[in-house]
């Protein structure tokens, strides 16, 4: 445990703020390595200094800096410790994050080359991210999001019914408002049909989507649970036979992973990373972000056909097991070590 990393990020879980990849990676990396976290502070501004702060404190003892990067405002958190690396020669590594990394990219190329060309690498959750950061130069390698697959136990749905299940944060980039459509779009033909929508209210959307069942005439067809744990949310899960993903951004969902482990077949939009990560008509099926109607006709297909729902959750549940941490870490221990590594022979330690 003598190696130590400084990993930044957005530890806002206990804020109600779904636990992000520094809250989920630190603790495995914790068994191999020493690690200095930055930051829980919820004000932005304090959490920069705080990550300064951590960053200066532990820089001479640190051999590595890992930084969640993502697309918004935590962006700039990205940029402030990759220029103070670069300034104390210390090997960091961006973990992307966020479908709109790639719009960043052509936005803002001269920021996106000052913090993505020094990495020692960048590692990306999915081929999407991995094929944009290819595509514009950065060295970029793809270490995907991970579960730990046997906490998903396979429920074998061959009898499956119209309980459709959607489990996001509430935010106008994933458009709920899309799965209160579908489900007032599917029932003239599934009178039955209801849906369960897991996940925080991060910009108003969950109050938009009641008023929109209201309106809809599906209000009683549509519970909202508010943020669940982990584990609520996949013991709630057997009681559904559909997962939907309404996004109209996006990169690799862990829900929907975890959706595949799960068994459930899964119905998306084909935003961002999802034909990555879904091969439609193979292991779960895509239509185009934003046709409500092609997105019921998909359900439909699943309710009509159970035997391909079933095809399909079985090769679904196939590939996930290759995002099994136990499979996924060794990935991680190459690229941290290798930075361990380099850090020593160049005396940075």
């Amino acid at each position: 445990m003598d190696n130590k990393i400084i990993y930044i990020g957005n530890i806002l879980s206990k804020q109600g703020i779904t636990p992000t990849t520094i809250e989920l990676l630190g603790p495995r990396l914790e068994k191999k390595y020493n690690i200095e976290y930055a930051s829980s502070y919820w004000n932005p501004m304090i959490r920069i200094f705080h990550m300064k702060y951590v960053f200066i404190r532990c820089s001479k003892a640190s051999s590595v800096v890992l930084i969640d990067t993502y697309s918004s405002l935590a962006f700039w958190y990205a940029i402030i410790i990759a220029l103070l690396a670069q300034l104390f020669n210390k090997p960091y590594i961006p973990i992307l994050h966020g479908g709109k990394l790639p719009e960043r990219l052509l936005s803002n190329p001269k920021l996106c080359r000052l913090i993505f060309n020094k990495s020692l690498i960048n590692v990306a959750p999915s081929n999407y991210l991995k094929h944009h950061f290819n595509e514009a130069g950065y060295k970029t390698i793809l270490i995907p999001n991970f579960i730990d697959i046997n906490n998903y136990i396979f429920q074998k749905r061959s009898n499956i019914k119209p309980g459709l299940l959607w489990v996001r944060a509430f935010h106008q980039q994933y458009n709920p408002e899309m799965a209160v459509k579908v489900t007032a779009a599917l029932v003239p033909a599934f009178p039955d049909i209801h849906l369960c929508m897991v996940g925080p209210d991060k910009d108003g959307s969950m109050e938009q989507c009641k008023q929109f069942a209201v309106e809809l005439g599906v209000v009683d067809r549509i519970v909202f649970t508010g943020l669940l744990s982990k584990s609520e949310w996949i013991a709630l899960s057997a009681n559904y036979d559909i997962f939907i993903n309404t996004t109209n951004i996006d990169n690799t969902p862990v829900s929907v992973i975890e959706a595949m482990a799960l068994g459930l077949p899964v119905v998306s939009t084909d935003a961002g990373g999802m034909p990555f990560l879904i091969d439609s008509g193979v292991d779960g099926l895509l239509v185009p972000q934003g046709d409500t109607e092609a997105f019921a006709a998909a359900i439909t297909q699943l309710l009509e056909h159970p035997d391909l729902a079933l095809q399909l959750s079985q090769n679904a549940r196939q590939k996930v097991e290759l995002y099994d941490w136990e499979v996924v870490k060794n990935q991680w221990f190459e690229v941290i070590d290798e930075a361990i590594s380099l850090s020593k022979k160049e005396g940075t330690t």
